[in-house]
């Protein structure tokens, strides 16, 4: 079985779920909503739509649960994201073919 494991955007808890992050499930330090896009790995708030995924459907408030099919969830904290977007978009752009 493959565990989802990462820290809560809001509080910074460690989480660890089986299998993936479902739109009920929440922190269990904080309560916030795990499936949420500011949780997701495709978050980008300078992104069209918020997001880096272009196939997915507007979302209004970005820290609610939703239902979106692109979920992944990313397991940084709120302070991280920014550092993890930046590295991540070079690893991508120097990656090799």
């Amino acid at each position: 079985m493959v565990m989802v494991r990462g820290s809560c955007y809001f509080c910074g808890a460690e989480v660890e779920f089986p299998d993936k992050i479902f739109s009920k499930d929440s922190c269990p330090k904080c309560k916030r909503d795990l499936h949420a896009c500011v949780q997701c790995r495709f978050y980008e708030p300078e992104a069209a739509n918020q997001c880096r995924e272009p196939m997915a459907d507007f979302v209004r408030d970005r820290e609610k649960r939703n239902n979106c099919t692109y979920f992944e969830f990313a397991g940084r904290r709120q302070a991280d994201s920014r550092a993890e977007d930046a590295r991540q978009r070079l690893e991508e752009l120097f990656k090799k073919k």
